[in-house]
């Protein structure tokens, strides 16, 4: 059961609430486990522009659990123990092994989001983890000892959502045009090529590759294979396909054989071998997280 603090000790704009929706990215989503506990929550809505969610892994297994999750075209702030990190963009799957009992707690950002806190580009951050007081010096040295020694999700919120706020971040018309072109590729599957982006935004090519990775961190065109993928992966989760050819025409791949090629690349088999094995995993009781 998660833990809660009485509403009575919130403040108005710390409203946090719990986010439902299904995690976008996640390899073998339908698979399970005891002992694992996952939350996501909305932001209050001062931070909403930044911050995509708040979220939270929570473990006690008998046996190690390995987790494996595609990238995301953001950064993370991330806490355990006592250190606290900024991981940037990353380009590769994130895998990790989760064993014993532990406990993490992070900030998703928007893509963009992350910009206004920072006084250069995203993209030095691009596969990259950064200790948050490399970041933000000396105000984020106790960060995560602060928040997480309150058991309560929405009290670990509230002490970093005012860290956020002390940063005083303001986001500018650059940041969120590109933020709203990142959501615009992940949420329409008709984005194929960057030139459709280019058109949309009116933007030139080279502003637009320059903003983007300025605020996001990475190429506007590696956001739209990357988000591709996802889609392919969300489709064999669901068991929703098995012409890989079509899937490939849906996705506006040049051909099946390149879908299976950038699938293999990412995520380690082609689209069949993760199909068969999606389908031989037993759920059990737990919760999924990105």
């Amino acid at each position: 059961m998660l833990a809660r603090r009485p509403r009575k000790e919130l403040k108005k704009r710390d409203m946090v609430s719990l986010k439902r929706d299904k995690p976008r990215g996640m390899l073998h989503s339908g698979e399970t486990r005891a002992g694992l506990v996952h939350a996501r929550y909305w932001p209050s809505p001062d931070l909403a522009t930044f911050v995509e969610h708040y979220w939270t892994v929570e473990w006690n297994l008998a046996t190690p659990l390995r987790r494996e999750t595609l990238p995301h075209p953001v950064v993370h702030v991330v806490l355990e123990g006592i250190e606290a990190t900024v991981a940037g963009p990353a380009t590769q799957r994130f895998t990790t092994t989760l064993a014993g009992n532990g406990r993490v707690f992070g900030i998703k950002f928007h893509p963009g989001g992350f910009r206004p806190f920072i006084d250069g580009p995203v993209s030095a951050y691009a596969d990259r983890t950064v200790a948050l007081r490399e970041v933000f010096g000396p105000a984020a040295q106790d960060l995560s000892l602060r928040a997480l020694a309150h058991p309560q999700h929405e009290a670990t919120i509230a002490v970093l959502e005012a860290f956020l706020r002390e940063r005083n971040a303001r986001a500018d018309a650059a940041a969120a045009s590109m933020t709203a072109i990142a959501r615009r590729i992940a949420d329409d599957r008709g984005i194929t090529r960057i030139e459709q982006l280019v058109r949309e935004s009116g933007l030139g090519l080279r502003t637009l590759q320059r903003q983007f990775r300025d605020y996001v961190g990475v190429h506007p065109k590696w956001v739209i294979q990357r988000y591709r993928l996802h889609e392919a992966l969300a489709r064999i989760d669901d068991a929703a396909v098995c012409d890989w050819a079509a899937l490939a025409s849906d996705l506006g791949y040049a051909d099946q054989a390149h879908l299976i090629r950038d699938f293999k690349k990412l995520i380690g088999r082609t689209p069949a071998d993760y199909a068969k094995a999606q389908s031989r995993a037993a759920p059990e009781d737990a919760r999924s997280h990105d």
